[in-house]
C-alpha cells in the first residue's frame, strides 16, 4: 500500500521484448515505456517518486515519522517549530488555493503567508494521479494528520496512447475544479483507507460542488467510488474534522458523503464565516421554490401598480365591463410583470443565498461551529489535541471493559469520572476546560480505580457466561486454564480466595 518509485526504474509485469514477440512486431522499445513514472505515477500505483536511492530511503523514514510505532500505539507527537497558536496569514482572494491553505505560500514580496498546518510539514502523496483532489500527510502543532483538500482550478488529465494499438492516440481531458470525477473520488476513498490503517487523525478541507455524473463517469464507476468514500468514513476510527474553508462551498451529493452523521462518534464538521453550503445552488433552488407563477403571486401582493390594476380588474368583472377593457388591463399587468420579473428573480436568488451561509448551517445543527479562517489553526490544534487525548484514554477504558463497550460509552465514562473528580455533574464548562482535563488525564491515579472496577466487572461477566453454559465442564476447564497461566504467587492468592468463598 506504500509504493515509492525511482524516476529511472520501471514497475512492470512483462518485459518489453517478450511483449514484442507476442505482438509479432517491434512495438515497445524499453521497460520505462511500459512502467516508468509517466505511467505509474499518474495511475495511482505509485505514491511518491524519487531521483535516487538516498532520497528514497529518506522518503521512507519521513513517511514512518508520521505513523505510530505499532498498531494501536501512540502518535509520534513532536514539539512544533511552528507555533500552534499563530494565525493563518494566507487569505484566499477569488478561490481557495488548497496547497497554500495547507502549507502556506510566499507572496510577491517574499513574505511567508502561513497556512493551517505546520510549515514544511506537508508531504503530498499520489500527486500525479487525479489532480482535482490533493492528499498527503502534515503536522498540526507537531501532531501528524492525514489531509484531503480540493483543487479549485481546472486540470488536464492526460491519457497516454498505447503503441500496441494502431488506432490509439493520446487524449487530454479537462477536469473542472471542485468536482469529484471517478479517479479523484477513488483517490479520496483510497486516502481515507490509508490514513485509517495508519491510525492518523483526519482533516478534510471540503470545497466540492458535487460529483460529475455524465455517461462516461457512470460507466467508469463514480457511484462505486462515492459509496466507498462513505464506507471508509463510516469505519474511520480516529478523530476526523471536516472544514469548509474560506471562500469554499459544499453542495448536495458532495455533502452527503462527508456529513458528520455518517460517523458521529468520530467526525466533527465546521465551516468558515464566508463558506457556503446547501443541497442546491441558489439558482437551482429558485427554479424549484420560486417558479414564475410564485413570483407573479408575490408581485400581486407587493407591487402598488399591480395591486391597483388587479383591483380595477376585479371591479370591472363585478360590473360586467366589456371584454376589450378587461383585456387592456390584463395586457398592462403582463407588461408590468415582465418588467419586474428580473428584479424579483434577483431578490429570490439573494433570499436563497441567505440559506447558504455558515450561520444558517450552525443554526440548523449541520455544523458544530463557525470557525474564522485566521483562528482555524489554533482552534483545530486545541480540538485535535483534546480529541487525541480522549481517544487514548478511551482505548484504555475499552481494554479494561472489553470490546462490548462502544467508543461513545467509553467517552461517557471518562466524562463522568472527570466531572466526579471536580465535584460537579453535567457541567459543560468544566468539561470543555482543556488544560484542566489534560492535568487530570496525565495523573493515572485519578481514574485507575475506575479501570480496576471495569476489569473486575469484565471478569465477573466472563465467569457468569461460563456458568450459564450448558457444558458443565466449561467452568472448571476455564478456571484450570486461567490458573495455569498465572504466576505461582498470584495463583496461590486466587486459590485462597476461592477457599474462603466456598467456606
Amino acid at each position: 500500500m506504500r509504493c515509492i518509485q525511482r524516476l529511472d526504474q520501471p514497475i512492470i509485469l512483462t518485459g518489453f521484448s517478450a511483449l514484442n514477440k507476442l505482438l509479432g512486431r517491434e512495438v515497445y522499445s524499453s521497460h520505462m515505456q511500459l512502467g516508468g513514472p509517466k505511467i505509474m505515477a499518474t495511475n495511482g500505483v505509485v505514491h511518491q517518486t524519487v531521483s535516487d536511492d538516498l532520497e528514497g530511503v529518506s522518503a521512507i523514514l519521513k513517511w514512518l515519522s508520521y505513523v505510530p510505532p505499532y498498531v494501536g500505539g501512540p502518535l509520534p507527537i513532536m514539539k512544533p517549530l511552528d507555533p500552534p497558536e499563530r494565525p493563518v496569514t494566507y487569505l484566499p482572494e477569488n478561490a481557495c488555493d488548497a496547497l497554500a491553505a495547507i502549507c502556506g505560500i510566499q507572496d510577491g514580496e517574499g513574505r511567508w503567508l502561513g497556512g493551517m498546518f505546520d510549515r514544511e510539514s506537508f508531504v503530498e502523496t499520489l500527486e500525479g494521479w487525479a489532480k482535482t483532489v490533493i492528499t498527503g500527510r502534515a503536522k498540526l502543532g507537531g501532531i501528524p494528520v492525514g489531509v484531503i483538500a480540493v483543487e479549485t482550478q481546472t486540470v488536464m488529465q492526460v491519457i497516454p496512447a498505447d503503441p500496441g494499438q494502431l488506432d490509439s492516440a493520446e487524449r487530454v481531458v479537462p477536469q473542472a475544479g471542485q468536482v469529484w470525477f471517478p479517479d479523484s473520488a477513488t483517490k479520496t476513498a483510497q486516502a481515507l483507507l490509508d490514513f485509517n490503517r495508519e491510525e492518523l487523525p483526519l482533516f478534510i478541507l471540503a470545497n466540492w460542488r458535487g460529483f460529475s455524473g455524465g455517461q462516461r463517469d457512470l460507466f467508469e464507476g463514480i457511484l462505486q467510488a462515492g459509496s466507498t468514500i462513505v464506507e471508509n468514513l463510516r469505519t474511520y476510527k480516529q478523530p476526523a474534522f471536516v472544514y469548509i474553508p474560506m471562500g469554499g462551498e459544499l453542495r448536495g451529493g458532495a455533502w452527503v458523503v462527508v456529513d458528520s452523521k455518517i460517523n458521529p462518534d468520530h467526525i466533527e464538521m465546521y465551516a468558515e464565516r464566508t463558506a457556503k453550503g446547501n443541497v442546491l445552488e441558489p439558482e437551482g433552488l429558485v427554479e424549484i421554490k420560486f417558479r414564475p407563477k410564485e413570483l407573479e403571486d408575490c408581485m400581486l401582493r407587493l407591487d402598488p401598480e399591480l395591486i391597483g390594476l388587479n383591483t380595477r380588474l376585479k371591479e370591472m368583472k363585478k360590473q360586467n365591463a366589456s371584454i376589450s377593457e378587461m383585456e387592456t388591463i390584463r395586457r398592462s399587468m403582463t407588461i408590468r410583470m415582465k418588467q419586474l420579473m428580473p428584479i424579483y428573480t434577483q431578490v429570490a436568488t439573494r433570499f436563497a443565498e441567505l440559506h447558504d451561509t455558515s450561520a444558517r448551517m450552525a443554526a440548523k445543527g449541520v455544523i458544530g461551529k463557525v470557525v474564522d479562517w485566521k483562528e482555524s489553526r489554533a482552534f483545530f490544534y486545541r480540538r485535535l489535541r483534546r480529541r487525541v487525548a480522549e481517544d487514548a484514554l478511551a482505548k484504555e477504558v475499552k481494554e479494561a471493559a472489553g470490546e462490548q463497550l462502544s467508543h461513545r460509552s467509553a467517552l461517557d465514562c471518562i466524562k463522568k469520572w472527570y466531572l466526579a473528580s471536580k465535584g460537579t455533574e453535567g457541567d459543560g464548562e468544566m468539561w470543555n476546560d482543556d488544560e484542566s482535563f489534560f492535568a487530570w488525564k496525565d495523573d493515572p491515579k485519578n481514574y485507575e480505580n475506575y479501570l480496576e472496577e471495569l476489569k473486575a466487572e469484565r471478569v465477573s461477566n466472563w465467569f457468569s457466561h461460563l456458568a450459564e453454559s450448558s457444558d458443565v465442564k466449561a467452568l472448571p476447564n476455564g478456571l484450570s486454564l486461567l490458573l495455569n497461566k498465572m504466576n505461582p504467587l498470584k495463583r496461590e492468592q486466587v486459590i485462597d480466595g476461592l477457599r474462603q468463598l466456598l467456606g
